[in-house]
């Protein structure tokens, strides 16, 4: 199904337990069978509910209930999104120390931040919500223009965050750490 967003089109699908996917029109990493629409289910009618609360400003008090798949690695992370608040943020670092004291490993911002670029439901699992290292903002699945625009309307953006000067072709539209990132200090 398509939700037309104040931030541009967003595709979403279920598998009529949980929901799946949700993606930014645009995203490289959209796979291609969301572009197929489809007859809304339960999962879809309540995840269409909780983004007309969220695009009104306002926090979701529910969240649907999700089915995603992934490496036990990538749930570890993406359990992690889910406790970042409404309006917060936090970085790449601050992912793999927190996983690193649950899990007695050290873990890496870089494993980190591939593990957050490959979130398939965005917004409700929230990347957009990770920076990188002195507030630089690092790519976003959804754009750059998107995350700005998501942390604005969550009140969190902050002064101190700025946007590199270019990143990287390899980097343009996906969820990266900031040590990945040069040029925008």
């Amino acid at each position: 199904m398509v939700y037309e967003s104040p931030l541009g089109r967003i595709f979403m699908a279920s598998d009529g337990i949980g929901l799946t996917d949700l993606w930014f029109e645009g995203n490289a990493g959209m796979p291609q069978r969301l572009l197929g629409q489809k007859e809304p289910d339960p999962v879809i009618e309540e995840t269409v509910r909780w983004l007309d609360v969220y695009f009104s400003g306002k926090e979701p008090d529910f969240r649907p209930i999700l089915h995603m798949a992934g490496s036990d690695f990538d749930f570890a992370v993406w359990n992690l999104l889910l406790e970042i608040g409404y309006g917060k943020t936090v970085t790449y670092g601050d992912i793999a120390w927190e996983l690193e004291l649950l899990t007695d490993k050290r873990q890496s911002a870089q494993a980190i931040g591939g593990a957050v670029g490959r979130n398939p439901v965005a917004l409700i699992v929230p990347c957009h919500r990770v920076v990188g290292a002195k507030g630089n903002l690092t790519g976003y699945g959804g754009g750059m223009d998107r995350k700005i625009a998501l942390l604005k309307l969550e009140h969190g953006w902050q002064e101190g965050f700025h946007v590199p000067k270019q990143l990287p072709e390899r980097m343009r539209g996906k969820c990266v750490p900031g040590e990945f990132v040069s040029g925008g200090s």
